[in-house]
């Protein structure tokens, strides 16, 4: 049996299983693992306060990454970048991303899927670059993460090619609403239904699978159960956190971005949430560039294995993730069981 949806035909994948961008940190032999098993490999917004300060930006490393996925897999992947107020590097990342693209062939054969987070979904399609890229010949998209309807509401107005809807229990950014992806997936679907849609928070076995595809989405993003995986480039320690981890082991701190969810430890324990946009951006006010790049440190701490005084990104969907397994692994189990599942509902209708 195979699942086609509106989102693997528009992408030109087997299964509808895309990789959570997940920066700041590296996601490079992961893409190219997600993308040979079917599935869509995204690489993240690669941007690690150790490179930053010997002089390497984030625009050098995505090129980079770029290079060597195309190296190592002729299959589809993507790309993220963070469009925050917060990123400098951003409008620039915009500008020269799609024109580096644009001048390799098997980059824009193969790079189809472009998106952007923490931010406004506005600065890539007005870039030059970008819409020079569109008009090339490339078939790339351009989704937008919404973890809230009104934001949504933002992402259609700016004509995305889709969505990445992603509820509370996600790892990463999240929204000041705290609206499950159950929800919020419904909110978004009811009033854009011709909109494609990929669903991200929570999601990490064919059950969850099913069940996106039965409220309308047409893929879902898995961040947590792909760092559980063998390729991915996060050290061990952090890996082994999740398989005997519960639900209930994480946590909503303040992030650099707004919201944000991290593992239960030292750390996050020691760090209050915000309550709303307005107080986070008053307290950005107040903070130095010396005191972000000291947090940003924190999160490399746990990439690197320090995992007690280590920012720890993970969602509540470590709660049903029992191992670590490869790449490969995940996708064929996850597909198998929501091939179970779907025909399970579908023997329900008389």
């Amino acid at each position: 049996m195979v699942i086609k949806t509106d989102i693997t035909e528009m992408l030109g994948i087997k299964h509808p299983i895309i990789a959570a961008p997940m920066g700041p940190f590296y996601t490079t032999a992961l893409t190219i693992a997600v993308s040979e098993a079917g599935g869509l490999g995204v690489l993240s917004h690669t941007e690690m306060v150790t490179e930053m300060a010997a002089g390497k930006s984030a625009i050098a490393t995505m090129k980079d990454n770029m290079m060597q996925v195309i190296e190592h897999t002729d299959k589809p992947f993507g790309f993220n970048i963070r469009t925050s107020r917060m990123e400098p590097e951003a409008p620039a990342f915009c500008r020269k991303i799609p024109k580096f693209i644009m001048e390799n062939p098997k980059l824009r054969e193969q790079c189809i899927y472009a998106v952007t987070s923490a931010g406004s979904s506005r600065m890539l399609p007005q870039s030059k670059s970008w819409k020079a890229l569109k008009e090339s010949g490339s078939n790339i998209k351009h989704f937008h993460v919404a973890p809230a309807l009104w934001l949504a509401d933002k992402c259609v107005a700016t004509n995305v090619d889709g969505l990445v809807v992603t509820g509370g229990e996600g790892g990463g950014h999240q929204s000041y609403e705290k609206v499950s992806s159950l929800v919020v997936l419904q909110q978004v679907l009811q009033k854009y239904p011709d909109v494609p849609v990929v669903a991200c928070g929570g999601f990490a076995t064919g059950q969850g699978l099913a069940a996106a595809l039965s409220i309308g989405a047409g893929a879902i993003a898995m961040g947590s159960r792909f760092i559980a995986s063998k390729e991915s480039e996060f050290h061990e320690n952090y890996k082994n956190v999740v398989p005997p981890a519960k639900a209930q082991d994480t946590v909503l701190v303040t992030g650099a971005f707004g919201p944000i969810r991290l593992w239960k430890n030292e750390y996050s324990l020691h760090h209050d949430l915000v309550a709303s946009k307005e107080e986070k951006m008053a307290q950005e006010a107040q903070t130095s560039i010396e005191e972000l790049l000291e947090d940003g440190k924190k999160y490399e701490l746990a990439y690197f294995g320090n995992i007690q005084d280590g920012a720890v990104l993970l969602g509540q969907s470590i709660g049903i993730i029992n191992s670590v397994e490869s790449v490969s692994d995940i996708i064929e189990s996850v597909m198998k069981d929501a091939e179970k599942y779907i025909k399970r509902v579908s023997n329900l209708v008389q």
